[in-house]
């Protein structure tokens, strides 16, 4: 049996989709939530400059820078955060009047305070200095419109919570994605090891293999699946008993009057043979004949009823014409058989049907009557009409049918065991797709001594008459 290609297999294919699904899964968490997470601090800190700037704004006094450097000083002890003030020479020049950390660097160019200096307001945002990410917010000195307030946060702290969480979310995200591939590989690897010996015991059926069941205890699809498979199985299984019997069947059937022909073919050859035997043999070759017409007859419409290829005709049908016609036909097999054959409770009854079709289902379930009953017992037909359906029926007095055969005698080349079994096994067969197709069915009813076999049809509409 041919593998897939290992990169094509379905547990290759199943854990690439896990993993797909999990690395989407991770990029969506980790894009909503670091970025966010990451503009909430940010903002968080420029909040508390925002808040802090207005008060430090109005208190700072501008009259000695000594005492500017005191206050400036302590503010950036109270807020944690680096204040300075700035004179404003002109819309794009600042000099440093007070700064809480000198030494920090330049910061004469400063774009969050020659913004507030230009105009005259408020100024924040996030700038990055000499390396460092920064939050700062800028106002203009309350009464001196000359001076600007700077007030710079280092986001260092922020920005250092943001990478553990950033680096929490891709070790997680690493640890779930090992996690997810083996999980995935061990399931997708369990279910193409139970997809495989569905696939070796489909091979197997094809191989003609019936014998060996096919077992999976599990309750999801592959389970059921694999429950289907079994009861293919033993349908199969009955099948190809059916053919190996129909087989053996129809040859004993065709090679008993063939063997019956060819002896009596040679008995004719013979010129001293009197008339009288003559005639006997030309009968007793004559049924022989219509029993090889009557078998390929039954092969010729099981063949073209499995190929759609049965044309009927739906008009009114007399039952009671037909049930007597029956009896007109057997008559001679019955009384050949010690059979009494006889039409039972009968009336105006008609159905909707194929006239030919419906004869031809009377003649097999009549015959079937009288081939599997002991001579001397009864077979009567009878008709029957009900409010919606008519009923057309062959009841006999034989042995009965057991439980057991009655639930497959519809079944095609199914023979009873027993002594009784005759024919081909596929006249039932034929006359139940016969019916079901001219929309009626074949019902069974059978107990020791008492057997009906009836073919409901529709009720033909009674005429109006004038």
């Amino acid at each position: 049996m041919r593998r897939p290609p290992p990169l094509k297999s379905l547990s290759v294919k199943l854990g690439a989709i896990l993993l797909a699904v999990v690395a989407v899964a991770l990029g969506v968490v980790y894009v909503a939530v670091v970025p966010r997470l990451e503009s909430r601090l940010v903002s968080a800190k420029l909040d508390e400059l925002r808040t802090a700037a207005p008060a430090l704004a109005f208190q700072l006094p501008v009259r000695s820078p000594l005492e500017l450097d005191d206050r400036v000083d302590l503010a950036s002890a109270q807020i944690n955060a680096r204040v300075v003030v700035f004179q404003r020479l002109s819309a794009q020049r600042l000099a440093v009047f007070a700064d809480s950390n000198p030494v920090a660097g330049d910061i004469t160019l400063d774009v969050v305070a020659l913004a507030a200096a230009a105009e005259a307001g408020r100024a924040e945002g996030r700038v990055t200095r000499s390396g460092q990410e920064l939050a700062e917010v800028a106002v203009p000195l309350v009464g001196n419109p000359n001076y600007v307030l700077l007030l710079s946060a280092r986001l260092d702290d922020a920005l250092h919570s943001v990478a553990l969480v950033r680096r929490s979310v891709l070790i997680a995200g690493g640890i779930a994605f090992v996690v997810s591939w083996l999980a995935g590989s061990m399931a997708a690897l369990r279910l193409t090891r139970r997809i495989r010996r569905l696939e070796d015991a489909a091979e197997r059926l094809a191989d003609g293999d019936f014998g060996t069941t096919i077992a999976d205890t599990s309750e999801d699809e592959v389970g059921q699946l694999a429950r289907t498979f079994d009861r293919m199985r033993v349908r199969l299984s009955d099948v190809d008993r059916a053919r190996r019997e129909f087989i053996a069947n129809a040859s004993h059937e065709l090679r008993t009057p063939l063997f019956s022909l060819a002896g009596f073919l040679e008995l004719l050859a013979d010129e001293e043979l009197d008339e009288g035997t003559r005639r006997d043999f030309l009968e007793t070759a004559r049924g022989q004949v219509e029993r090889l017409t009557r078998l390929a007859t039954d092969l010729l419409d099981l063949s073209r009823l499995d190929a759609g290829q049965v044309g009927l005709e739906s008009e009114p049908v007399d039952l009671a014409a037909t049930a007597q016609a029956l009896i007109e036909e057997f008559g001679p097999l019955a009384e050949a058989g010690g059979h009494t054959l006889r039409v039972g409770a009968t009336g105006d009854v008609h159905a909707v049907g194929d006239p030919e079709r419906v004869a031809q289902i009377g003649r097999s379930l009549v015959e079937n009557a009288l081939r599997h009953t002991p001579g001397g017992t009864l077979v009567e037909v009878r008709t029957t009409v009900w409010v919606d359906r008519a009923e057309l029926s062959v009841h006999d007095c034989g042995l009965g049918i057991s439980s057991e055969d009655q639930e497959h005698v519809f079944e095609r080349f199914y023979r009873g065991d027993g002594s009784a079994a005759f024919g081909s096994g596929i006249g039932l067969t034929i006359a139940r797709e016969l019916a079901q197709r001219m929309g009626g069915t074949i019902e069974l009813r059978s107990q020791p001594g008492d057997t009906t076999f009836t073919l409901v049809l529709p009720r033909a509409p009674t005429p109006v008459s004038t």
